[in-house]
C-alpha cells in the first residue's frame, strides 16, 4: 500500500512544516502492514519524524524533503530504549530521521534531503581550519540515524547541506545497505561526515559519491552508549567517489572496541586530509568540548581490513596512516592484518606507520603502490585543509616506528 503525505494534509510549498501529516503517513502505513510512505510533487519542510518497521519512505525526483531552520523542530527523543543518550557523540540523539529498534525500513528515490545546514552555522572567528562553526544552540548532531535496526537500505537519495554533524549514522545495526547514495555536505563545515558505521554488522556502500567536511565513510566501534559491547564487522566498501577535508577512509578512534574483517575496494579519492586514517588518538574528555563526547570504553582490536584498487589524487596529509598515540589511555589490543594493494597516490605528505612499544603494529602489507610527492602548490598553498596542518616533508618515504611486521612488494616511491 501507499501513503502519500499529501492525503494526511502534507503541503509541500517549502514554508509549512509538515513534520506531524509525515508522522502521521508514517504510523497509518505501520498500522495496516507496512507498505510506501509517498513524499511526492513539492518542497516539505519537516522537523523529526519517526520511521517504523517494514517502511519504504520514498522520495521522488524533482522533489525534496526541507530541513527546518529551527533547532527546537529536531526536540531530544524521551523514551529511547536502544541507546543512553547522554553518552551519544554530542550528548543527545536529536535528529531528522530516527529508526530504532525496526526491521526492513528503507529510505529511497531520485529525490533530495535538504538539511538546511546553513542555519546551523556561522562564519568562524579563527579560520585557521574550517571557516565555520556552529551557532551557540542545541542543532541537531545527525541527519539520519538508525539504532538497533536490521534490514536497511539507503538507495538512491541525495543529502546536502548538513548541520555540521553526521549525515548517516549507523548504530547497532544489521544488513545495511547503501547503494547508490550522493551526499554532498559544506567542506567548510565542521563535524559534517558522510557514512558513520558504528558497531554494526553486514553492512554494505556501493556506487556512493559523498563530499563532506569530515570523514566520508568511518567505521569504527564505540560501545559507550549500548548496554553491552558489539562487534564492527563485515564492513563492505565499493565503487564509491570520495572528497573530504577530514579523512577519506576512517577506521576506529580512541578505545573503540573489536573492528574487523572489512573491505574497500575499487575507490577514487580526491582532494583529502588524509585518505585512509588507522588513527587511536589520546584525548582528554572535557564536557566543554563535544568532540571529546565521542570516546570508548574498550580496549581496541583492529584486524583482517583490506584496501584495494584506490586513486588517491591529492591528500594533503599522508595518503595512509596508522597511528597509535604514546599514551597508555588510549587503550589498544591490536592493530594487525591490515593489506594494501594497487593504490596510487599523490601527496606532500608521507606514509605514517606508527605504533607503541607496547603495541606495535603487525602484519602490515602493502604490494603494487605507488606514491609521488607533489608540492603544496598543488593545494593554492594553504597552510591548512580542514583539520589538517601542513607536515614537515619527508617525501612519500613511509614514517615507521614500533612496527613487528611491515611489508613492501613491488612499493615505488617518486
Amino acid at each position: 500500500m501507499t501513503f502519500d503525505i499529501r492525503d494526511f494534509g502534507a503541503i509541500g510549498d517549502g514554508s509549512t512544516l509538515n513534520t506531524e501529516p509525515i508522522q502521521r503517513a508514517i504510523d497509518a502505513c505501520y498500522e495496516n502492514g507496512g507498505g510506501r510512505v509517498l513524499i511526492d510533487g513539492g518542497t516539505y519542510m519537516f522537523g523529526t519524524v519517526i520511521l517504523r518497521s517494514n517502511i519504504d519512505f520514498h522520495i521522488t525526483a524533482g522533489t525534496t524533503l526541507l530541513g527546518s531552520p529551527r533547532c527546537e523542530d529536531y526536540p531530544e527523543r524521551e523514551n529511547v530504549k536502544h541507546v543512553k543518550s547522554e553518552l551519544l557523540p554530542r550528548w543527545r540523539n536529536a535528529c531528522y530521521i530516527y529508526a530504532e529498534e525496526s526491521e526492513n525500513i528503507s529510505i529511497t528515490g531520485m529525490g533530495t534531503i535538504d538539511c538546511n545546514g546553513k542555519s546551523f552555522v556561522i562564519p568562524a572567528e579563527n579560520t585557521k581550519n574550517w571557516h565555520y562553526k556552529r551557532i551557540d544552540a542545541p542543532t541537531p548532531p545527525r541527519a539520519v540515524f538508525f539504532a538497533g535496526c536490521k534490514n536497511v537500505k539507503v538507495e538512491d537519495i541525495t543529502m546536502v547541506n548538513q548541520p555540521a554533524g553526521w549525515s548517516y549514522w549507523i548504530h547497532d545495526c544489521d544488513y545495511v545497505t547503501f547503494d547508490k547514495v550522493k551526499i554532498f555536505a559544506e567542506v567548510e563545515y565542521p563535524n559534517n561526515d558522510g557514512i558513520h558505521v558504528n558497531s554494526s554488522r553486514n553492512v554494505t556502500i556501493s556506487n556512493c559519491d559523498i563530499t563532506c567536511g569530515d570523514d566520508c565513510i568511518v567505521v569504527r566501534a564505540n560501545n559507550v552508549s549500548l548496554e553491552e559491547n558489539k562487534v564492527c564487522e563485515r564492513v563492505a566498501v565499493t565503487n564509491c567517489n570520495l572528497t573530504s577535508y577530514a579523512s577519506g577512509i576512517r577506521v576506529g578512534w580512541m578505545n573503540d572496541g573489536v573492528i574487523r574483517n572489512c573491505v574497500f575496494s575499487n575507490l577514487v579519492m580526491t582532494d583529502t586530509s588524509v585518505c585512509i586514517a588507522i588513527v587511536l588518538p589520546h584525548m582528554k574528555y572535557n564536557p566543554a568540548l563535544p568532540y571529546t563526547s565521542d570516546i570508548g570504553r574498550e580496549e581496541t582490536l583492529i584486524e583482517n581490513i583490506s584496501f584495494n584498487n584506490i586513486i588517491m589524487d591529492k591528500s594533503y596529509g599522508p595518503p595512509i596512516k596508522i597511528e597509535v598515540a604514546s599514551n597508555p589511555e588510549t587503550k589498544i589490543r591490536a592493530i594487525r592484518n591490515i593489506f594494501f594493494s594497487n593504490i596510487r597516490a599523490d601527496s606532500p605528505a608521507g606514509l605514517v606507520f606508527q605504533g607503541r612499544e607496547s603495541a606495535k603494529l603487525e602484519n602490515i602489507k602493502l604490494s603494487e603502490c605507488e606514491f609521488e610527492t607533489i608540492d603544496y602548490s598543488a593545494f593554492c598553498d594553504r597552510d591548512v585543509h580542514g583539520g589538517q596542518s601542513k607536515e614537515k616533508n619527508h617525501g612519500s618515504f613511509p614514517k615507521i616506528l614500533h612496527c613487528k611486521s611491515l611489508t613492501f612488494n613491488n612499493v615505488q616511491f617518486k
